[in-house]
């Protein structure tokens, strides 16, 4: 049913977002594509001393010094495969809506389809998992389990402050005391 056909007869069309699908080994993931700034080739990166195993490095975008973390060392312990489908895609941050967006980069694995799909067919899966809350709902379809990673939820406040440390206060504004 066209768009316009759903007007004129008074339904509603339905809601879809576009999602880019990648994979953790053989599982399959998605994020929603509003949160991806950019999906560029594996780039070299510099690696953080003292930072955990799952984060890779960071490397200069466009100005700035973008933190990278490897999905696939995060999730299960192992380093996403070097492969011609493995991407860096650039993701908006904002742990929540009053923050700004920063960049921040995932190492993912097949990060080369995606899915439009109403995001209302993602389930919840009944785990609390809070190892993980970045893993959300599931969606099946004809090739198995889908879930959803919220960018959101990716960082816990330790490696945030790591990877997104408060810039030093400019003491030309701070006031003297008398």
């Amino acid at each position: 049913m066209s768009e316009l056909t759903a007007k004129r007869a008074g339904v509603k069309p339905a809601l879809h977002a576009l999602f880019l699908v990648f994979r953790i080994g053989s599982e399959r993931y998605a994020l929603r594509a509003t949160e991806v700034a950019e999906v560029l080739p594996r780039l070299p990166l510099k690696p953080i001393a003292h930072a955990p195993h799952w984060v890779a490095g960071v490397f200069a975008w466009r100005g700035a010094v973008v933190p990278v973390i490897d999905l696939s060392a995060l999730t299960f312990g192992t380093p996403a495969q070097a492969r011609t489908s493995t991407r860096l895609v650039l993701v908006h941050y904002r742990p929540d809506e009053h923050a700004q967006a920063q960049m921040l980069g995932l190492i993912l694995e097949q990060a080369t389809d995606t899915l439009r799909c109403d995001p209302a067919d993602f389930q919840s899966y009944g785990l609390d998992n809070r190892q993980a809350p970045y893993l959300g709902p599931v969606r099946e379809d004809a090739h198995g389990l889908l879930q959803w990673v919220r960018v959101a939820d990716l960082l816990d406040e330790r490696v945030r402050a790591l990877l997104f440390p408060t810039p030093p206060l400019d003491p030309s504004l701070l006031e003297e005391c008398p």
